[in-house]
């Protein structure tokens, strides 16, 4: 996917309509490559979500040592799909650190996600941000 956060940001805070914003996100969705089949595994599903949701986490060194993490993900579900496309976005190729150091809240909060979706995928939103970080911490640590 080539869509910045800062593209996404701006694109949200464009469409004034929450329905235009959906259609977005859905596109997004759809812009992720697909896991294949092999991937979609127990161990690569994120727990606490109603919608079935992968991440897959990879993780490789900067010049100083510290792990910089990347991720790929897919739903069976197209908003949640779009989420997931959102999370990567935000947080792949990035430092464990700062990963951890996110405001996820604040940058959730400009898009406006919170009080526009159901608890159950405002749930999963939170499961897959907690994974991710989890991932981070444990890269970290094995640094």
């Amino acid at each position: 996917m080539t869509t910045s956060l800062d593209e996404i940001l701006e694109t949200f805070d464009f469409l004034d309509d929450w329905e235009d914003r959906y259609k977005y996100l859905i596109d997004l969705g759809k812009e992720l490559p697909p896991l294949d089949g092999s991937e979609k595994t127990d161990a690569n599903k994120v727990r606490g979500c109603v919608s079935q949701v992968w991440l897959i986490t990879s993780v490789d060194k900067t010049a100083d040592g510290g792990p910089v993490l990347t991720f790929k993900g897919d739903s069976d579900a197209l908003i949640v799909q779009g989420l997931v496309a959102i999370v990567t976005t935000l947080f792949s190729g990035k430092p464990a650190r700062e990963i951890l150091e996110t405001d996820v809240e604040g940058i959730f909060g400009k898009l406006g996600l919170q009080e526009h979706l159901t608890p159950q995928r405002s749930n999963g939103l939170r499961s897959m941000v907690g994974r991710i970080r989890s991932d981070a911490q444990e890269a970290l640590e094995a640094a």
